[in-house]
């Protein structure tokens, strides 16, 4: 019996392969050679109003992503108007003095492309990707959008609403409590970080469109900025778009922000008492450096050891051990000025003191400790072989050049980035972790049933010990 022509019955192939003597099953084929990667040239200058130019010239396809980043995050907002930089940058399409919203999204529409408008902490983004033949039409969209909106009353009105039922679902929720709470117990109270980058419902509350302009007017400025362009664009037509388009923008602002101070209050240990609640969400955190650190790359090294993987020491222990959860992490997240490292996870409530033990002690044996060798090298292998996979888009690569400017990078830092990672050796990863990681002044905040878990938090000596209402 035979199969199709030119082939032998499934059965007779399979005996076939079984019985090769090159084909071992008993263990996983090992990992193949670093692939080699190479970025194009990032092209760097300046307009006469301060507004920085980056670009990368790649024309596999007729596609173009520009970013427009403005000094306009959250961080610059005083704590009594929290939440009026994402109020204002998520108005920004509702009109400008030429259109109304809908005529907008009728232009935009018309040319096959949209726009994104995101605010962090640092920053402000306004972006898109469209054909390279329509680049110029919708630049003078992205043009108009930024230094001419009017934010109609209406429509600063539909955006505060949403906002504060946001707000309010983020308290409802207790992952997100938990993200919440954990910075209020880190960072002191005058501190931007101490809020959400939602902001609060006291200060959106109060808000409405006349104080959207007013920020806008001071703040949507070429100062302290960006524009990036990647794509089938050539050079010299970078400069001349970011001159025809943001050339007479005017440097509204200084574009610097305050300075803060970053260390934590004094350790706190919290419960965010729900009555009832089956489990716990749990919290573990420090102030961590800023972004473009000398400890960043092997304090990212170092995390995925710890809790940034799987294979991770904390998923294997809470996870794999003791069957405390589905998952743990760990992870920092670097800002231009100081950042957060966490660990997180999610356990029953009759586990809840069990597994915030267990985590300590994973947590304090690793800094003790350092990753081992076999870590390092299991992490540098993986940091150093997903790279690439993150830098495959005009759009990926448009979000890494904005990040040159939004943190004031180098301009070879992503092209450096692989051989660095590969760079660290074990002595640096362990030394970057002890200094600044440390299990004795960590924040510790549970959201769970404060009746069923908070003698036992007690028990564990970790500090004094506060219970809040949900």
């Amino acid at each position: 019996m035979t199969g199709r022509r030119g082939e032998k019955p499934p059965h007779e192939s399979r005996s076939a392969i079984e019985s090769s003597p090159h084909v071992e099953r008993a263990t996983a084929p090992p990992p193949g050679p670093l692939q080699p990667f190479h970025l194009p040239e990032v092209r760097a200058g300046a307009l006469p109003n301060g507004l920085a130019l980056r670009s990368m010239e790649r024309g596999q396809v007729p596609l173009v992503s520009a970013r427009l980043v403005l000094a306009a995050g959250e961080i610059s907002v005083p704590r009594e108007r929290a939440g009026l930089a994402v109020l204002t940058g998520d108005s920004l399409q509702g009109g400008t003095a030429r259109r109304s919203g809908v005529q907008l999204a009728e232009a935009l529409e018309s040319l096959g492309s949209a726009l994104r408008v995101s605010v962090g902490w640092e920053a402000m983004s306004v972006e898109f990707t469209c054909l390279a033949e329509r680049l110029d039409e919708m630049l003078s969209l992205l043009a108009e959008v930024v230094r001419e909106p009017s934010f109609p009353d209406e429509e600063v009105e539909r955006i505060r609403r949403q906002r504060l039922a946001t707000i309010h679902q983020r308290r409802m929720e207790p992952d997100e409590r938990a993200d919440d709470e954990l910075d209020r117990a880190i960072f002191a109270p005058d501190h931007p970080f101490h809020r959400s980058l939602a902001g609060t419902a006291e200060a959106v509350g109060s808000l409405g469109a006349a104080d959207a302009r007013t920020y806008a007017a001071a703040s949507y400025g070429a100062a302290g900025g960006g524009f990036v362009l990647v794509g089938d664009i050539p050079r010299e037509r970078v400069v001349e778009l970011g001159e025809r388009h943001f050339g007479e923008w005017l440097p509204n602002r200084s574009g610097a922000y305050p300075s803060f101070e970053a260390p934590a209050s004094e350790r706190r240990v919290v419960i965010v008492n729900r009555p009832g609640s089956v489990q716990s969400e749990l919290r573990i955190g420090l102030p961590g450096p800023s972004r473009g650190h000398p400890d960043e790359v092997p304090l990212r090294v170092a995390n995925l050891a710890l809790g940034g993987s799987f294979t991770s020491r904390l998923n294997l222990s809470l996870r794999e051990r003791h069957g405390f959860t589905y998952g743990a992490r760990s992870g920092f997240a670097f800002r231009k000025r100081g950042g957060l490292f966490s660990i997180s996870t999610a356990v029953q409530t009759d586990v809840t003191v069990a597994a915030l033990g267990e985590t300590m002690e994973v947590f304090r044996r690793f800094v003790e400790e350092g990753p081992s060798p076999v870590e390092m090298e299991r992490s540098r292998d993986y940091l150093a072989g997903v790279f690439p996979l993150r830098m495959e888009s005009t759009s990926q690569l448009a979000d890494r050049l904005a990040e040159l400017v939004i943190y004031g990078l180098p301009h070879d830092y992503h092209h450096r980035y692989r051989d660095e990672i590969r760079g660290v050796q074990i002595e640096g990863a362990r030394a970057a972790v002890l200094a600044h990681l440390d299990p004795a002044t960590c924040a510790v905040v549970l959201v769970g049933d404060a009746d069923r878990i908070a003698s036992g938090v007690s028990e564990l000596g970790l500090g004094p010990l506060e219970v809040l209402d949900a």
